[in-house]
């Protein structure tokens, strides 16, 4: 089994896990998200831990390794999540997002290759086989090679979709390419991708050196290509701030390891609680 397929089946075990057991990822998300009460941004860093240790209590066939921020520089890709399937002995890389409900970023093109490839084109790339050979270029190499994890929230509603980019779904029914100027709030001009419909499925942005690197690369939008999403929570589930958890750490911060020691333990008796009500514990 290869790392794509890996992480295809990692995706549909972990869509039935949270369609039998719901609660779990209800509880875990609830706790993600009451971290914006702490900080806009921290959320998304202590998501990476949560769902590694999420597929570590609840998810027997795998294990999860939180590759940390440390190794940022030399990761070979943008994974924040090494996931091994423990049958299978295959380890897969994943890129963990947490983004409101619009705009996601899937790639963030670091070699900057994508952009400058389609600048060569002229006009509008348009019909399977024009397509296709902009596909296969090596500068698009990564566009399906990239295991992208979004957990796509609505602050407002309190409700988040954990969201899938189906990449061979996007690159077999992507007839037409075209560059869009600068307008609109943009200062760069983009490349958007369309299906047979007219429909929008992603785009390249951006190809000017005054552009943010960090913004360049491969973009879709959850709400406008939502056909090239599968949806692992079938829908948006609700969650709910867990302000004795912002308590929690307001305390831990100030306590000693020992403190921490004998909070962890009381901790992993509640996992273990709710792995047995909802008949997870392993045989």
């Amino acid at each position: 089994m290869d790392t794509k397929a890996a992480f295809k089946d990692f995706t549909n075990r972990l869509k039935l896990l949270i369609s039998k057991h719901p609660t779990l990822m209800i509880i875990t998300l609830s706790n993600i998200f009451t971290m914006r009460l702490i900080g806009n941004k921290t959320h998304g860093d202590l998501a990476e831990i949560a769902i590694a240790e999420f597929i570590n209590q609840y998810m027997y066939d795998f294990r999860s390794i939180h590759v940390g921020k440390d190794l940022y520089r030399a990761k070979s890709q943008e994974e924040d999540i090494q996931i091994v399937n423990e049958i299978t002995n295959v380890d897969f890389p994943v890129s963990l997002k947490a983004y409101g409900d619009g705009p996601l970023q899937l790639s963030t093109d670091k070699n900057f290759r994508m952009f400058p490839r389609l600048e060569q084109e002229t006009g509008v790339i348009s019909g399977r086989v024009k397509v296709k050979r902009i596909l296969d270029d090596p500068a698009f190499s990564e566009f399906s090679n990239i295991n992208v994890l979004p957990l796509i929230y609505d602050e407002r509603k309190q409700r988040c979709n954990i969201l899938v980019f189906d990449y061979d779904k996007a690159r077999t029914n992507t007839v037409r390419i075209a560059r869009e100027a600068e307008g609109r709030g943009r200062k760069h001009a983009v490349y958007r991708f369309h299906d047979a419909e007219g429909d929008y499925v992603c785009e390249v942005r951006y190809g000017d050196a005054a552009a943010n690197a960090l913004q360049r690369g491969l973009w879709t939008h959850t709400r406008n290509a939502l056909k090239y999403f599968d949806s692992l929570t079938n829908g948006w589930i609700d969650y709910s701030h867990n302000t004795i958890l912002v308590k929690l750490f307001s305390h831990a911060l100030i306590s000693s390891s020992a403190g921490h020691s004998s909070a962890l333990e009381k901790i992993k008796d509640d996992i273990e609680l709710l792995k047995n009500s909802s008949g997870l514990t392993r045989p």
